[in-house]
C-alpha cells in the first residue's frame, strides 16, 4: 500500500470506537446551551498550528489540511479554526508556526473583538499547551513551538474577563480553548447554539474548572471531529489548530 493510501486508511481508522486516538471530543450542555467540547491530552498528543502548505498557499480549510497530512503519511484527529485573521487570511497578531514566527505580536488596544484587551497567546510547547495573557506572554517571552493570538481572554486567573456583560444580547455560535495550570489539558469548546461572551467564559471558568481559557472567533467557528461525523465547511479560515495522528510503519 502506497503513503496517501496507507494515511487514508489511518484516518478511516479513526472512525473506530475505541481507538483512543485523537482528541476526546464530546457533546455538553452548560446552562441550556449545548456545546462540542474536544480535550487534548498533551502528554501524548501531537497538537499543531496549521495556515499554509509547503508551497506557501493558505489553506484555509480542514480537508486541505487533511490532504497535506495524508501526503506525509499521518492523519487529522481534531481540528479548529484558531484566530482572528484579515481578509487575505494572514494573522491579525502573533502567528508561530514550527518555531518560526510570521506575524508579530500586537500589545494595544484596538478595535473589534481582538483588540478588547485583555487578549492573549495560545502557546503550544513539548507536552504542554498554555493560554497566556498577551503583556505578561511578553513579559516572559515564552519558546512557543506553535503560537497564536486572539482575543479577548475568556478567563484570565479564574477570572471572567472584566468587560464581560452577563445580559448582553450580543449573541453568536463561539469557540475558543482553555488550558489547566500545569498545561497537561487543552480544552477546545464550540457552541452549537448563539451565546454570549459571559456564557462562554464561565463555561470554561465553571464547568470546565480552567483558569484560563482565550476566544477564538465567533459566527465562523467551525470544527473537525470525525468521530461526530462532523467536518464543518465554509469561508476560507486563516489559522486552524489540529491534532496529528502518524500512521502505523509497514
Amino acid at each position: 500500500m502506497n503513503r496517501p493510501a496507507r494515511a487514508a486508511a489511518f484516518a478511516a481508522a479513526l472512525l473506530v470506537p475505541g481507538l483512543g486516538l485523537a482528541a476526546d471530543c464530546r457533546k455538553e450542555s452548560f446552562e441550556g446551551a449545548d456545546y462540542v467540547l474536544c480535550d487534548v491530552d498533551m502528554a501524548v498528543e501531537d497538537l499543531r498550528l496549521f495556515l499554509r502548505s509547503p508551497e506557501g498557499e493558505t489553506l484555509g480549510s480542514f480537508s486541505r489540511v487533511s490532504a497535506m497530512l495524508e501526503e506525509e503519511g499521518a492523519a487529522l484527529g481534531f481540528a479548529m479554526n484558531a484566530g482572528m485573521y484579515h481578509s487575505n487570511r494572514r494573522p491579525v497578531g502573533l502567528y508561530v508556526e514550527d518555531g518560526e514566527a510570521q506575524a508579530g505580536l500586537v500589545t494595544q488596544a484596538g478595535p473589534g473583538n481582538f483588540g478588547l484587551v485583555p487578549n492573549g497567546v495560545f502557546c503550544i510547547r513539548e507536552g504542554r499547551a498554555d493560554v497566556i495573557e498577551t503583556l505578561r506572554f511578553e513579559a516572559e517571552a515564552p519558546a512557543c513551538r506553535h503560537a497564536t493570538q486572539s482575543g479577548p481572554m475568556l478567563v484570565i486567573d479564574g477570572a471572567l474577563h472584566p468587560r464581560f456583560l452577563e445580559d448582553s444580547d450580543s449573541l453568536y455560535v463561539r469557540n475558543g480553548v482553555g488550558t489547566s495550570a500545569d498545561g497537561s489539558r487543552a480544552v477546545f469548546a464550540i457552541s452549537e447554539d448563539a451565546v454570549n461572551f459571559h456564557s462562554f467564559g464561565r463555561l470554561f471558568r465553571d464547568h470546565l474548572g480552567l483558569p484560563q481559557a482565550l476566544y477564538f472567533d465567533g459566527n465562523i467557528s467551525r470544527l473537525y471531529a470525525p468521530e461526530l461525523g462532523r467536518s464543518d465547511i465554509g469561508f476560507p479560515m486563516g489559522p486552524i489548530v489540529g491534532t496529528v495522528l502518524s500512521a502505523p510503519e509497514d
